[in-house]
């Protein structure tokens, strides 16, 4: 077996358990590192070692204290550098050893965001963050960099004595540095075996308040009271969570509220849970972000894809969970409703990656694709959409899912492919399996663009939105106005994000209907980002002006990918602004994550030097 985006072999060993004693250096931007491996051999004659690293220096290697021998192999553009270390001795089948490396990260590690100052809330602080899925953490730390091997992990954190560390784990306490009376270690354990992706680590000015019972919201003191407020609701979700998928086993649920910079809108690392600012609008449509990040605590943490190939079972899985919540917590029809919101996002992704492109199939083949690039709503929405079928065909929610559930249970604690998961869905109904025969897996699993069914969602939700956007498609300059604030003061914040995405799947409207509609509706005035979003991208389609520089600050104030892209995107294919669009771009990618400048200059068609 192997992992196309990992050197590491997990045939051949597994590591078990990682120690991890970091100092974190925010002068020079380097993480100084030691890592212990726990590492036992699968095989017999079992004599060299390969760890997945990138952009990492490595100073010195030992086997059970014992210096051993190492070498670097050559650089590939996105799996990074093969750290091959050489036993001292042959180990047998089921014998264990500690492996030591130390090392040092790069200014420029992949999975570290490093913030000045000026880059935060407070202004006062530096702040560090990392985000290691998919592939990211062999940058921060050697490692076999592969969701097929789960281990637990120890770590010890020297930082700053004004700042805070949080990690991915539960806290286990803090000391002076004995080496260095300025700075403080914290200590985590993780005693839950989990892959290497979702190591986390954090540290700025950092307070915390008390959420729940197991639960606590960290950011910077300037965010904390208003994420408190916001994520009041989280002990709710989780009892909701367990009702359906079983107990959470991960102890404690706290929540991070990053600075804007942060790529996603949300990253389930275990126990810290990380949440773009942009969920700090007042309004309840971050809940689905919640519900999506705890319902993975199950789906993708517990039971977790093999490999990048299977991401669907993580992602998939995770928005069908996070949709039974909401349905839980909200209604059938509000269920419903989200569905078909997710269905039109994944033919946004189909039209753009081309409805013939093979990483639009449920299950791609990622030999030589960096997993960054395969990136999109179409394991989320395609993996939704087939067990949204497959649960109509079986007998409904209650029904499938029992059988979500019991799949939980069967994989816990290890990773899966797509065939063990489709074995075991034949296995427990196996009274069904001349239903399940008829399914045409290949057309849903292997075949490029939309799924072969569409299912036909309830649209008594959507009506409204459905009808207030064909009133504006088909409007004529008498019909203007006609129009009036209170149709979208009626609309709860999930309809109004409807209906503006609705006109985007249109043809342009013409300016003077924009112009009309900011009149009546001010959708400018809006702060919830889902809404202002596709409201700017509606403005600069219809080639309003006056909203490029709108669009502009808001893809540079904040980095969610969801919105800093199409954003970028959409100036770029104004023609008169493309040239504005990549000064800004240019002007702005320093402070930028790392992945989000890549894929944004790809976009824009900018090199590395600017061009």
């Amino acid at each position: 077996m192997s992992d196309p985006c990992s050197f590491s072999s997990f045939s051949s060993c597994l590591t078990k358990h990682l120690n991890l004693l970091l100092h974190v250096d925010f002068d020079r931007h380097v993480i100084r590192g030691k890592v212990q491996l726990t590492v036992e051999a699968l095989e017999d004659r079992f004599s060299v070692l390969t760890l997945d690293t990138r952009d990492l220096s490595v100073s010195s290697v030992t086997v059970n204290q014992q210096p051993a021998g190492f070498t670097l192999g050559s650089k590939h553009s996105f799996k990074g550098t093969p750290l091959e270390i050489t036993l001292p001795s042959h180990l047998s089948r089921g014998q264990q050893v500690i492996v030591e490396v130390a090392y040092e990260t790069s200014p420029s590690a992949s999975a570290l965001q490093w913030l000045t100052p000026e880059q935060t809330a407070g202004k006062k602080q530096p702040y560090l963050f990392s985000q290691c899925q998919a592939h990211h953490c062999r940058s921060m730390v050697p490692c076999q960099d592969t969701p097929s091997i789960k281990h637990t992990y120890y770590a010890q954190v020297s930082v700053p004595k004004d700042l805070v560390a949080v990690m991915s784990a539960v806290r286990d306490g803090q000391e002076v540095d004995p080496q260095d009376s300025g700075r403080i270690i914290y200590r985590f354990r993780q005693p839950v075996a989990m892959p290497s992706y979702l190591i986390a680590i954090v540290v700025g000015a950092l307070e915390s308040r008390e959420i729940g019972p197991r639960s606590r919201v960290w950011s910077e003191k300037e965010f904390v009271d208003k994420a408190a407020f916001e994520f009041a609701e989280t002990e709710t979700m989780l009892k909701t969570a367990e009702d359906l998928a079983g107990p959470y086993v991960w102890g404690q649920y706290d929540i991070l509220v990053l600075p804007p910079s942060f790529p996603y809108g949300g990253m389930e690392n275990p126990c810290l849970t990380f949440a773009t600012p942009t969920l700090l609008a007042g309004d309840r449509s971050l809940s689905g972000v919640i519900a999506h990040e705890i319902s993975h605590s199950w789906t993708g943490n517990l039971v977790t894809n093999r490999t990048w190939e299977h991401f669907w079972l993580n992602e998939g899985h995770t928005v069908y969970l996070e949709r039974m919540i909401g349905r839980c917590m909200e209604g059938e029809m509000f269920r419903q409703f989200k569905a078909r919101g997710g269905w039109k996002d994944l033919q946004d992704s189909v039209n753009t990656f081309g409805a013939d492109n093979p990483l639009t199939n449920l299950v791609p083949s990622l030999q030589e694709v960096d997993p960054d690039d395969a990136f999109s709503s179409v394991p989320y929405e395609k993996g939704f959409a087939l067990l949204y079928h497959l649960e109509e065909l079986l007998g409904g929610p209650e029904v499938f899912m029992g059988f979500i559930k019991s799949y939980i249970q069967r994989f816990a604690y290890s990773s899966v492919s797509t065939d063990d998961w489709k074995n075991y869905l034949f296995f427990y109904f196996k009274d069904k399996v001349d239903v399940l025969n008829k399914v045409d897996w290949n057309a849903w699993m292997f075949t490029p663009g939309m799924p072969p069914v569409q299912p036909q969602y309830d649209s008594t939700l959507a009506d409204a939105c459905i009808a207030l956007s064909q009133r504006w498609i088909k409007a004529t300059e008498q019909d203007l106005c006609g129009f009036s604030e209170s149709e979208v003061k009626n609309l709860s914040s999930h309809q109004v994000i409807e209906f503006l995405s609705l006109l985007l799947q249109e043809e342009p409207l013409p300016l003077t209907h924009v112009k009309k509609m900011q009149d009546v509706y001010n959708l400018n005035a809006s702060t919830n980002s889902e809404i202002r979003f596709r409201w700017l991208r509606l403005c600069v389609r219809s080639k309003w002006e006056e909203a490029v520089p709108l669009a502009l600050k808001m893809a540079t104030q904040q980095g969610r990918m969801k919105f800093t892209r199409p954003l970028f995107r959409e100036v770029f294919t104004f023609e008169k602004y493309r040239e504005e669009a990549v000064r800004v771009f240019v002007a702005h990618r320093a402070a930028m994550h790392p992945v989000t400048s890549g894929l944004v200059g790809k976009d824009l068609k900018v090199d590395a030097s600017g061009h």
